[in-house]
């Protein structure tokens, strides 16, 4: 404990935290972790990222007041969401170049102050255009935050705190989705769809203001900037045209029932071609954008496995939650969203207290484990959902996933960078954040053709098992005798339809459920540290 409590740790401290490989680990550099104000320095870079992890879920509530504002259709509308989802997909694999080259607090200052006034726009737009430009450019600037924020709290915090960090830091990116419709449709019902980007403003300003009072480059990307050097250009143009073009099938693609539109096949060959290309470009050039060399740190590629397969079934869930709630059991935006919160209360909590353990010098391997249990129970008893439940039926299970990702998430994130290289951390989170959102959108894209698919099927199957007759008695029995036989199919096709969606849903949530049980040992593939191996005679 008294390590814990030193500013300025040991070598051997360096090392005193989970799933760092003693060949893989950094040289520590004492002067990165004497930072007098390092908790305000993590309040500051929080607020930048829930900045921009709550807009990406807070307007979605308010989709159906700005499609009557700006008279759009519904495919149209999308595109407030899709245009961010695409500018933000394309710029976060490049904050760590960008930060080596113009200086990470330079470049979040810089992010913040322009996702700030793109909100204020955002807020005042008047026409569907302008709100789809001013998107895309909040979606460039908010890119900057998660990675680069990320960075600076393990750069901040000595080794074994690096875990506690990453606990206090993904309080705003696993709570803000589910803090977010609930906010926004309070907030869509009382004041205005607008007022969900005007709000970014004061929060900015206090962020901003946090910022540039006390956080500072570190000494080595002082030197790295004032170094220079060659740009990769066409580095640049092949992450634009890849990652581009998978946002873009991955968001439209079910709209057009995949491949069956040309278009679709096209833009995913395209985006196949580039990403291949990238891949070769960067492992060949000298100074690359995106630093696909880490993927050779066994710890780093286990770790952001494990997450980013982590992420797939934990934002599965969230996807598919509020859907469930509000379709097929008629409750509210406001509802759904309280409901929901106690997920978000189990999450925080975990959170700390994984932190806390983490300090202790706990191998926390089998808390991550044990969160992929708890993860698989709750999803277990999602998949025995039914259209007649009470709340509590949903709670229990939703708060077990809470649990489960609260001691998952924090361990993982800090193994994905602490093996790596002080200098290379930037880059490092830029490619963890890069793959874990990408999967994020590839587990919202199966998911939800996934769940249109097997409801087809499970309708088919029990249409085949009623008739006219067995119509007409219904109807009679509703005291529809004049058109019984008509009133009877309408209710039961939509009894139909609605018993479809319910058992889709039970399959999708044993597929994540499966998924999870693979996932339970999986951190024992990742190493003990040395020292803890030491202490224990090994």
């Amino acid at each position: 404990m008294a390590s814990a409590l030193n500013d300025n740790p040991t070598p051997s401290d360096a090392r005193a935290h989970d799933f760092v490989d003693a060949a893989d680990a950094p040289t520590v550099d004492e002067r990165a972790y004497e930072h007098s104000h390092k908790w305000l320095i993590a309040i500051a870079v929080m607020l930048g990222t829930m900045l921009e992890m709550l807009d990406t879920s807070i307007i979605n509530v308010s989709l159906p007041h700005m499609q009557g504002a700006f008279s759009a259709s519904v495919d149209e509308i999308t595109w407030v969401l899709t245009s961010y989802l695409l500018a933000n997909g394309i710029m976060i694999p490049m904050t760590g170049w960008i930060s080596s080259r113009f200086g990470r607090k330079r470049y979040f200052l810089t992010s913040v102050v322009t996702f700030v006034i793109a909100s204020g726009l955002c807020g005042a737009a008047r026409s569907l255009d302008q709100m789809v430009l001013f998107r895309l450019l909040q979606g460039l600037a908010g890119a900057a935050m998660v990675p680069s924020s990320q960075a600076i709290m393990m750069e901040t915090f000595p080794p074994q705190e690096q875990a506690m960090a990453m606990a206090t830091w993904g309080l705003g990116i696993m709570a803000a989705p589910i803090i977010g419709p609930t906010l926004g449709g309070w907030i869509t019902d009382n004041w205005s769809w607008r007022w969900n980007f005007y709000i970014n403003i004061p929060v900015g300003a206090v962020a901003v203001l946090m910022v540039s009072t006390f956080v500072h480059d570190p000494a080595f990307m002082r030197k790295r900037r004032a170094a220079g050097g060659r740009v990769d250009y066409l580095g640049i143009l092949l992450l634009v045209l890849g990652l581009g073009s998978l946002q873009i099938v991955m968001d439209r693609g079910q709209r057009a029932d995949w491949f069956a539109a040309p278009w679709v096949i096209w833009t995913t060959a395209l985006a196949a071609f580039s990403l291949i290309a990238l891949l070769v470009r960067e492992l060949t050039f000298a100074e690359p954008i995106i630093d696909f060399r880490i993927l050779k740190i066994p710890t780093f590629t286990i770790a952001v496995g494990l997450v980013v397969s982590m992420f797939f079934v934990s934002y599965g869930g969230g996807v598919l939650n509020p859907i469930f709630l509000q379709e097929y059991l008629g409750y509210s935006a406001m509802m759904a969203g309280l409901t929901m919160a106690p997920r978000g209360v189990a999450m925080v909590v975990t959170l700390l207290m994984v932190g806390q353990l983490a300090r202790l010098n706990f191998d926390t391997r089998f808390t991550v484990s044990l969160g992929f249990v708890l993860s698989a129970l709750g999803l277990w008893q999602m998949s025995r959902f039914e259209l007649h439940m009470s709340m509590w039926n949903f709670i229990i299970p939703s708060v077990l996933q809470g649990v489960g990702s609260g001691m998952i998430f924090p361990t993982l994130s800090a193994a994905t960078l602490s093996c790596v290289a002080r200098e290379r951390v930037g880059y490092a989170s830029s490619l963890y954040s890069m793959l874990r959102n990408n999967f994020a959108a590839i587990s919202v894209a199966y998911l939800s053709t996934t769940l249109i698919t097997r409801e087809q099927v499970h309708q088919t199957y029990l249409s085949q098992h009623y008739t006219v007759f067995e119509a007409w008695r219904m109807g009679n029995s509703m005291g529809h005798f004049g058109d019984s036989a008509r009133r009877g199919m309408e209710m039961l096709y939509h009894g139909i339809q609605a018993q479809a969606a319910m058992l889709s849903f039970n399959d999708l949530f044993r597929i994540l459920c499966f998924i999870a049980i693979i996932l339970i040992p999986g951190p024992f593939l990742l190493k003990r540290p040395a020292a803890e191996a030491q202490a224990a005679g090994h």
